[in-house]
């Protein structure tokens, strides 16, 4: 008994020290990040993590400076967001309810296209749809990346949210439907009240992926007024000229601020959301 409990307190002593390691590592480059966004000069480098006095200056020129529009790429940015996320969603709960919940003819196919789709990395298609967008005149536009944004939603998150729908009983649309309800209204007042765990879900990484995205944006967006958040930020340390790096630092702050604060009031909903759609396929 002796020499197992101490192969459990060596066990479980190592798995703290493990704990410890991987939350300093994933803290500290977040905490440096921070205190260079408040330390004087353009440097991210010092000899300590704490800086010898505060300032910040630095948030007060990204929306006071006239070189880098940064309250405007945040509005960019914030619309470009919303929208992708609101018609994302729209569109991944539709095709997830139908997958769901109608048999129909390539319904097998359609679910095997999206998990084909899926595998590959989102770049791949980028030099086709730049030419498609170029046809259709939406270069530099807002709208091109929001239609390509919120296009793309189902093919990640259809099996995750149909996963989810399976889980609510069937009876329940059987039961409205003797009642006279229409497929739209069961959709509507049964199925969305009790998909709330995914809705959360589906709206945070469909929001997520726009307001960080920096390849895609970059390649459509070209004048400086419609930038993103990305595209501006890498401007700023792009060149030996723009060496801004605490400024840098107070912009990705006040990015990462919004998402910070979503992950942690809707934390339980979201892991609710994930696991109950993985728990069926």
């Amino acid at each position: 008994m002796s020499g197992r409990k101490a192969r459990n307190t060596i066990r479980l002593t190592a798995s703290y020290i493990m704990l410890v390691i991987l939350c300093i590592a994933a803290v500290y480059p977040a905490l440096w990040i921070i205190l260079g966004s408040v330390r004087p000069g353009k440097s991210l480098y010092s000899k300590t993590l704490l800086p010898e006095s505060f300032t910040l200056d630095h948030y007060r020129e990204l929306f006071t400076s006239d070189t880098y529009l940064f309250g405007q790429w945040y509005m960019n940015t914030l619309k470009i967001a919303i929208c992708s996320m609101l018609l994302g969603v729209l569109l991944t709960l539709l095709t997830s309810y139908a997958m769901s919940r109608f048999r129909f003819r390539g319904r097998k196919n359609s679910l095997s296209i999206l998990l084909v789709l899926g595998m590959f990395p989102g770049f791949m298609s980028m030099i086709a749809i730049y030419l498609l967008l170029r046809e259709f005149q939406l270069l530099d536009t807002h709208l091109a990346l929001i239609i390509v944004y919120a296009a793309g939603a189902p093919i990640g998150g259809t099996f995750i949210a149909k996963g989810f729908l399976d889980t609510i009983p069937r009876s329940l649309d059987e039961a409205a439907r003797i009642d006279g309800a229409s497929n739209f209204r069961i959709f509507w007042q049964i199925i969305l009240p009790l998909s709330k765990p995914m809705l959360t879900y589906m709206a945070l990484t469909q929001f997520v992926g726009p307001w960080v995205d920096f390849i895609f944006a970059k390649l459509i967006l070209r004048s400086k007024e419609n930038w993103t958040l990305a595209v501006g930020m890498w401007d700023m340390v792009s060149s030996n000229q723009n060496t801004n790096f605490t400024l840098f630092a107070a912009g990705a702050v006040l990015i990462a601020l919004p998402i910070t604060i979503l992950f942690m009031f809707l934390q339980r909903l979201l892991v609710d959301g994930l696991t109950s759609g993985a728990s069926k396929g």
